[in-house]
Parts: C-alpha cells; structure tokens; sequence
C-alpha cells in the first residue's frame, strides 16, 4: 500500500509538470539574438559579454542558462563557469527568462563566433618592427567617479597592428592593476578589451598610470610599451566643511559699522576651480532674531557689523546658524552648517549714577577716622570691571581736609569718612559736592553726551562739652632784655568753646628751662623771677618757650607753649678775640685782630677799632686800619725795637658800646711766630717761694759741682787736652720724632730731658736748625769747655751724672747761638773721631736708637711747643725738678 501510494504521489508530480511545461512552451516568445565573438579559448570567471534582460522581459524574475558552461547575472553579464574551449568556428546557448508571476517565459538565442584566421608564425629571425602605429597610441580615458556599473566596466579597446600579421597577447601593469588598488583593472588577452572592476573614489585617486604591452607568443615585444592613462572624472560627492562646527568670536559693544567681527572658514574635497568647489557662505539664522546685527561675505566668510544696535546690556551673546553651499550656491548643491557665538565685549558707555539727589550725615565734634555715609550708584556696565567700578571725589567743600571718600570694592559704594576732627563752635554743618566716575574712561561717544555725575552731602556737626582749647597752641610775647625783676606782662590765654571764655581756668606752669617766669594762675599772665639775658638764653637769639597747662573746673586740660620773644638791648661791647700775638721780623709786616659782639647785628658790626694809649712810643710805632668790618690790621714801623710790647687797643660797635684790652705783641727775631712763642711761654712762668726756695739749694749745688769740674779740667790740661776715657766719651745725634719724649743714656743709665724749640743762652741742652729738632747730647760725662766769645765766660757741657754746670747772665738769640757752636761741635766730633794713632773711628759717634723706659725724674714733655693759644697757668705749679730748666730759660 504505501508503494503504491508514493508511486502514485510521483505520478501526480511529473503530471503537473508537464502540463506546466506545455503551459510555458504555448506562451514561450524568442528575443532578438545576441552574437558575441570571443577568442577560441575562454578561462573560468572569465566575462563573455552583456545581455540586454530588460530590454526582452521587463519583470523577469527568474534568469537560467541553457548550457552549463556559462552562467547569467541579474544585469545580464555572461561568465564562463568552467574553462571552454571552441572546438568549431560557434557556439550557441538559450538564456531562458521567466515571470513566475504572470507565468511568461522568454529566451535570447546566444552565439558565440569564433573567427579562424590562418596566421603565419614569426620566423625566429624575422625582424619585428617597433615603430609607433595609428593604433597603438595613447588613448584618452576617463571613467566616471563612483560609477554604477555594470561591472566590469568597458573602458577601451587596445590594439596593435602587429596583431594584423602575428598572433598578440595583450598585458598591463601598474596602479590597479599589479600595485594597490590590485585588480581594478584588466585586459582581454586576445582582444585587448580594457575593464574596470568596481567603482573609483576620484578623492583617493584621481588617475592611474598603467602601462599596455603586446607581445607574440614567443615573448617579443610587437610593440613599445604604450602608455595608458585613466583619468577619473569628479562627481559631486563630497560636501563642503567647516573648519570648526562652533566659531568663538569677539566684539567691543562700542565698535563701528563694517567692523569685522571674525571670518569662517570651509573646505570640499571635490576637483578644485570647478563648480562643485565654489563655495557660497551665507546665515541662517541669528538668535536673538532681532535686530539683525551681521552680515557674512558670501565668498569670503568674513563677518561684519551692519547695525547700530549692539548694546552688551541688551543682549551680550549672538549665536548665528552658517551655511556653506556649493556649486556656488545653486538650490541643488551640497551644504553644510557650522554655529558662530558671538560675544559682546562691554565698553564703558553706562556712566555711574547716584540713587539719590542728596545725602545727609551727622557727626560729633572732634571724632575723627569714622565713617558717616555710604553712597550707593548705579552702573549698568559689566560688574567687577574697570568699567563698572566707581571712583568718587570731593569735588567742593572739604578746603581743610576734614573729609575723605573711598570706594568698596565687593559693594561698590562710596564710603565718606571724617579724618580731621570738627569743631561744632566754628562750623555746625559742612554741605560737600560729590562726584562719581570709573576707573576705565569713557568711550568716546558716550564722553560727549556725558558729564559726571554729582550729588550734594550735607555733613551736620554735633556739638559734645568739651574742655578748654588752647589755640592757638603757641602764643607770643614780647619782653626787653634786662627788664627789672618783677616786670608784668600777658600771659598765656585759653577758653571754653561753647562760652568762648576764659572765666574759671587756671594755668600752671609746666616747663621753664631756666627759672626766668612766673605766671598767675587765674589770670594766666607772667612776671619776671630774674633779669632775662637774651645772650644766655639757649639756644641764643631765638625765642624762650615756656609750657602752659590750662584746667578747667571740671579737671579737663590743654597744653600750650607760651613764646617769650626777649627784645634784644646794646649791652655787650665787641671784645677782641686775640690776647698774645707774635710777630716776626722783618717776614712779618702786620698781624690782624678780630672782634665780635654778642649782640643782635642792629648793635654789633661794623666795628671801629683805635689805639688806647697816649703814649708816643705806641703811637710813633704801630698803627690800625681796617681790613673789613669786624677786623683790623696792626702794623709796625721798620725802626721798632725787637721786644715784647703791651698795646691798647679799644673796639667800639655801631652803637657807641666800647671796650678796651690790652694785646701783648711780641717783635721778634724769628722764621716762625712758633719759635717766639716757646720762649714766652718759658720766661712768663711765675715761680712760688717753695720753688725760689730750691732754686736757691739748687745754685748752691750747681757751684760746688762747677769748682770740682775747674779742678779737673786744670788737672787735665797739663797731660792731655782730653781725659783718659775718651773712648766712654761719645756725641750721639738723637732725632726727636715728637715734643716732649724723655732720652736715656745706654751708658750709665742716667737720663738726659729735651725741651724742643726752646732756645737757651749759655748751656746747649738742645740745638736748634732750620726750625727742626736736632739734640746733641754729651754722655759718660767729663769736663769740656767751650770758650765765650762774649766776655770769655766758662760754659761747661752738662753730662749725665749732673756734673757742674755754669750758666752766662746774658741770654743770646738763636743766631748767635748757632754761629757759636757749630764750628766747635765739628771740631769735636773730628777728634773724638779719631783713636789714639789719629785714624778714623766709626764707633765713637753714633746714631741714637734706643731712649729706654721709665724715668726716675719723669717727663717734661708739657713745656713743648704748641701753636695754638693756651693757657700758661700750669707752669706755676711746677715741681723742683723744673726750677734749673726755668732758670736757663728766663733772661736775668
């Protein structure tokens, strides 16, 4: 049973496809027959030709080939599914096409032609021609960019007309072929039929560079290698860009019309300097709409200002909507938009106003540093910038200074400030005028149609009970100088400020530098308490300031000073300043004298100076004449006498007050007023009993020393003119660096003093040359004379160990001195020179090195010469020790 049932189901089936296929074969209808002529070998895959299907049934839904060997797409290409061979001159097949819905079928006879040629063959040492042939020449090519197909694409067909007498294989290379793309192209090897594979992008590759070969079967070339170039023509493909998808730009709200704002920018990839590059820029739109604010360049992109209407406190962003169109804007090219945010910079064209048209404040009377008013503004500029920050002036009524007005900068308010007290007695109420502005100036256009803005502030003074005031704080008097003790005058005043009196303070006396005032302490006025010198006063010819405290009875206070002006009265007479002068003569001709007066200048100088004395003698020789106004020049006659002088000298101011002094002038014979002045110094020592008394012991000493040494000298006279100890018997020269420095003997240890610059008449304790201080000291004693040749007195060499020392009544001046001693201390230092055998001795005089330390009898350095003017009372507390040097010096 079920055999019979599946054979019946099989019947069934074969059945109805029979009938199906007498359905078909009555509706079957023959298209036009398509002839294809192809080489007579064909590879796998490989493309036979295309088949126009719509052409010979529209809504073919179902496409079969007749013979295996080939196979048919949808578009009608026909490919090899194995490789074929055509064995005859053709070869045919049916494309069957079918519309399963209408149930139609149709079919296209295909015939494929193989045309035998007889070619002969190249013989081996046939020439082949390589010469460029019609045929075998570049051929222009395009293809369209991203075309549709179908693929492959026909391009060209290569040929050469080697091929008309020798079998050619055809080959290429190159991009899209052998190098990326690979395989995009290829070539018939027989035909020479040039295809493209698949679309092309012109923006990856805008051309190819391929090369076509065509060679015989055995490997020759029949042709050069013939270029091949394939130009791929644009498409508009490729929309324009912006360079950015959002524009950031900024604009001053104070900016001009036709100010660029900024400028937008966009690319297309498609073929330059064609339409589908020419690109168009316009706005979309622009929020807010209104106004409009810009207009773009429509080539160039730049936009730009074109209203008046830009006003930051309006709206301070713009964002505009950009388009870029090409082929220079047509309705059918391709477009792009881009947003642009344009921000309004603020300028400073809002000036600052006050919020209201007055202000008042109050304040107590002497409070300074607070604060009394805030001033509140408005600004419609930008907040927390130079535009919008406040700058306020006290344009009137703050002349004193009372006010100061400074800004907060978190409120921006001015802030009106008491920096100086008032004083509600004075000035109850100050009305100010107060201006405002900003740190940044104004723009231009808002600077013409703007002034500052001002408001009046009424300041009221609030009165406190205050203490006294003393104002002003120094108050001046005046006094003559010498008044009598006791003298009365007004005194220091200070009062209440609300009663403007002086009723119920009292005044005391703080500072009074010397004692000179005494004040009342309810009225306030002073009297003297002693005769006010103006000279003395300090500092001298300026005012004497006393310190007043003022009390009220409350115990409130002030302070003031109360200014003594002391009226200055001729009581001093101009006194000369000098007291000793010397004069050296014949270098000195004159010697000035000065005065002065402690005076105020209205009684000191000029001054007019005279000569005291009556005296014929003074009058016959010196003389006065004014050098200037406070001096005068004393001169002297060629004749006068070389000697000390007393001469009176009176000095009178412009006001008559004169005064007398006596000026000791010392004529002298001297190169130097120094010299002089050392021997004045010396002879006007004053000498007390106790010293008279050992000047006496002292001489009697001195002459029994000197007997002993006229025994020994007479005793020495009769052997030899020199002791025996001639050797211990040495000069040495002792350069004094500075006055009063004590020299020891390295002999005996006895010590030697010098006095410098004093010039001494008998006995050489120090020598004088050319004004230096040159010493020549006789050490280890001995008795050597040296005649006078004044009077042939006997003057010894006082040696060390205070041998006898004889001194000449008569005192010699320096020249004489020099003149006496020097050919005789040559002619001793000669001999003492020399040894016994008359030949030199370098070791007998030397130079003195080494003075020692300490000294038993101390130093004398106090009598040496100083050139300025000092006092000589020292000399008369002298010790003993002194009373031989005074006596040598002193003239008897």
């Amino acid at each position: 049973m079920a055999a019979a049932g599946s054979w019946s189901s099989l019947r069934g089936a074969l059945c109805r496809l029979l009938l199906s296929l007498v359905v078909f074969s009555f509706a079957c209808e023959a298209c036009k027959q398509v002839i294809f002529n192809t080489p007579s070998k064909l590879n796998a895959d490989k493309i036979v030709g295309r088949v126009n299907l719509k052409e010979c049934l529209q809504s073919a839904d179902f496409i079969q080939s007749s013979d295996p060997d080939f196979r048919v797409l949808e578009d009608g290409s026909v490919y090899t599914a194995s490789a074929v061979v055509l064995s005859d001159e053709k070869r045919s097949f049916t494309i069957w096409l079918s519309d399963m819905k209408k149930q139609i079928q149709k079919k296209i006879p295909v015939l494929l032609e193989h045309q035998k040629k007889v070619l002969r063959k190249r013989h081996t040492k046939e020439t082949v021609l390589r010469r460029s042939k019609r045929r075998w020449a570049p051929i222009p090519c395009s293809m369209q960019e991203n075309s549709l197909g179908p693929f492959p694409l026909f391009l060209q067909q290569v040929q050469s007309d080697a091929a008309q007498n020798y079998t050619v294989f055809y080959s290429i290379s190159g991009r899209g072929v052998d190098q990326e793309p690979l395989n995009l192209f290829f070539i018939e090897k027989d035909t020479g039929n040039l295809y493209c594979t698949r679309p092309v992008d012109r923006e990856e590759y805008d051309i190819f560079d391929l090369i076509a070969y065509a060679s015989t079967a055995d490997g020759y070339s029949a042709d050069l290698p013939l270029p091949l170039p394939i130009r791929v023509e644009d498409e508009n493909d490729n929309h324009p860009l912006f360079t950015e998808q959002i524009y950031n730009f900024e604009v001053p709200e104070s900016s001009k019309l036709g100010s660029t704002v900024g400028v937008v920018c966009a690319t297309d990839k498609d073929e330059p300097d064609t339409m589908h590059t020419r690109l168009k820029y316009s706005i979309l739109e622009q929020k807010p709409r209104s106004p409009g604010i810009f207009s773009v360049h429509p080539s160039t992109g730049a936009i730009t200002l074109v209203s008046q209407y830009l006003d930051r406190e309006v709206a301070d962003k713009y964002t505009l909507v950009m388009k870029v169109q090409d082929m220079d804007g047509q309705f059918f090219g391709l477009m792009t938009t881009a947003a642009c945010v344009i921000t309004v910079a603020d300028s400073n064209d809002n000036a600052p106003v006050f919020k209201q048209k007055a202000y008042r404040a109050e304040v107590e009377e002497n409070k300074y540093n607070v604060e009394i008013l805030r001033l509140p503004i408005e600004d419609k500029d930008l907040i927390n910038s130079a535009n919008w920050r406040a700058n306020f002036t006290i344009l009137k009524g703050n002349e004193n200074g009372h006010f100061k007005i400074t800004t907060d900068k978190e409120t921006n308010e001015g802030i009106l400030c008491v920096v100086k007290p008032l004083n509600y007695e004075e000035n109850r109420q100050v009305v100010l005028e107060i201006g405002v502005s900003n740190e940044a100036p104004f723009t231009r256009d808002t600077a013409l149609r703007t002034t500052m803005n001002r408001v009046p502030v009424t300041v009221y003074v609030k009165d406190q009970d205050e203490g006294p005031e003393c104002s002003p704080a120094a108050q001046y008097v005046q006094i003559k100088e010498n008044s009598a003790v006791g003298s009365m005058t007004d005194g220091y005043k200070a009062y209440d400020p609300e009663t403007r009196s002086n009723r119920g303070i009292r005044y005391k006396k703080l500072h009074d530098p010397k004692g000179w005032i005494t004040i009342d302490e309810i009225s306030g006025s002073f009297k003297t308490s002693k005769i006010l010198d103006r000279e003395s006063a300090t500092p001298r010819n300026e005012v004497y300031n006393v310190t007043v405290l003022a009390i009220d009875q409350d115990g409130r206070s002030c302070t003031g000073t109360l200014v003594v002006n002391i009226e200055d009265v001729n009581d001093n007479a101009p006194a000369i300043l000098q007291d000793y002068l010397v004069i050296c003569k014949p270098k000195m001709g004159y010697t000035d004298i000065s005065a002065i007066d402690p005076d105020e200048p209205i009684h000191g100088a000029p001054f007019y100076f005279s000569l005291a004395d009556t005296s014929s003698e003074i009058n016959k020789i010196w003389t006065l004449k004014k050098v200037n106004e406070t001096a005068a020049r004393l001169s002297y006659q060629k004749n006068a006498e070389l000697k000390e002088y007393s001469i009176p000298i009176t000095v009178k101011d412009r006001a008559g007050q004169s005064a007398t002094k006596t000026l000791r002038v010392n004529l002298c014979d001297c190169t130097h007023p120094s010299q002089c002045v050392a021997t004045s110094r010396s002879a006007g020592a004053s000498l007390g009993k106790w010293a008279i008394l050992a000047i006496l012991l002292g001489i009697a000493l001195l002459s029994s020393v000197l007997l002993t040494l006229v025994c020994g000298v007479v005793g020495a006279r009769t052997k030899k003119g020199f002791s025996e100890d001639l050797a211990q018997q040495n000069l040495i020269i002792s350069n004094t660096e500075a006055p009063g420095d004590d020299k020891v003997c390295s002999a005996n240890g006895c010590m030697t003093h010098t006095v410098n610059n004093c010039s001494f008449g008998g006995t050489m304790g120090s020598g004088m040359k050319n004004g230096g201080q040159e010493t020549i000291e006789m050490v280890k004693g001995g008795h050597h004379t040296l005649d006078s040749c004044r009077g042939h007195h006997h003057h010894t060499l006082d040696s060390c160990r205070g041998g006898h020392v004889e001194m000449d009544n008569s005192r010699y001046m320096y020249s004489e001195w020099h003149n006496f001693t020097q050919p005789r201390l040559h002619e001793k230092l000669h001999r003492y020179n020399q040894s016994d055998d008359h030949t030199s001795s370098q070791d007998y005089v030397l130079a003195y090195h080494y003075e020692g330390k300490g000294s038993p009898a101390g130093s004398v350095g106090c009598c040496s010469e100083k050139q300025e003017e000092e006092g000589l009372d020292f000399l008369n507390n002298l010790e003993a020790k002194f009373t031989t040097l005074a006596e040598a010096c002193t003239k008897r």
